[in-house]
């Protein structure tokens, strides 16, 4: 673990989120890494709830002003940073006039969900990696947490494929049991083409669920780990792609089967 460097991009971490379960990994594994000698940096959306002066954010000028394109709409990135106390976590937050600025995670005071979750998601997956490249911090594994960050894998190993930096770059996708009921923009696949991915398992995504959503991060994930007893619902999928899978249920010793299940795509230059 020594010298590797791990990517966490989440929907959401503490101190800055409530303490679900997601917020809380998101916090936790990192910290593991760093105490084993590992590098770590972590993204998340910048929602309107999260406080920037009490969590003294600020914006990082050089790394802000991308304009990313959504749909054939240019959607100018703005990208701060924090860290947490006590802690030696730095944590980058992509934001948006458009997709973030008074926003709540994925639906609004009502728990109706944003119409534009779709573009929300391509939005922070292109975003993510676009910062990554300006900062040339190449991952050696990227662990992704949450609905937000799903289409991650799918933009990674198409609309980046070629990007000599994450060459060696494995993912790992964690699901939760935290279904989010409803569908997504019923055109998100014409999006995703918009950027000329043809990735056959965008196919999945013709019944814009959430939980397809899940499923289409998983077809592209290195690896899976599940967190909860909910894998039966995805056992299609993993029969297709064989990836190693970890079921941990957060036992006493989850850190230890966590930093294992890390080092299977880790590859050891000494």
């Amino acid at each position: 673990m020594k010298g590797k460097k791990i990517l966490y991009i989440s929907s959401e971490v503490i101190p800055y989120m409530p303490q679900t379960e997601i917020a809380t990994m998101t916090y936790s594994l990192p910290k593991i890494v760093n105490e084993n000698g590992g590098q770590t940096r972590i993204f998340i959306p910048k929602y309107g709830i999260i406080n920037e002066r009490r969590h003294q954010l600020h914006e990082v000028i050089r790394l802000s002003g991308i304009n990313l394109i959504i749909d054939d709409m240019d959607m100018p990135l703005i990208l701060k940073v924090a860290s947490i106390p006590k802690e030696r976590m730095q944590v980058y937050f992509i934001d948006s006039e458009d997709y973030f600025k008074d926003r709540q995670v994925e639906s609004d005071k009502n728990d109706k969900l944003y119409k534009d979750n779709d573009e929300r998601a391509i939005f922070f997956a292109k975003g993510v990696i676009e910062t990554i490249k300006k900062l040339n911090w190449a991952p050696d594994l990227i662990h992704v947490h949450g609905w937000i960050a799903s289409l991650l894998p799918l933009y990674l190993k198409n609309y980046y494929n070629e990007e000599p930096m994450f060459q060696n770059t494995k993912v790992i996708v964690s699901l939760y049991e935290n279904e989010i009921k409803g569908k997504l923009d019923k055109k998100i696949v014409d999006k995703i083409k918009f950027d000329e991915i043809e990735d056959k398992n965008i196919s999945i995504l013709d019944n814009p669920t959430y939980e397809n959503l899940y499923k289409i991060s998983l077809a592209l994930a290195d690896g899976v780990i599940f967190t909860s007893d909910i894998k039966n619902s995805f056992n299609e999928i993993l029969k297709k792609t064989k990836v190693p899978v970890l079921e941990c249920f957060l036992k006493s010793d989850y850190e230890k089967e966590y930093m294992d299940f890390y080092n299977q795509f880790l590859v050891n230059e000494d």
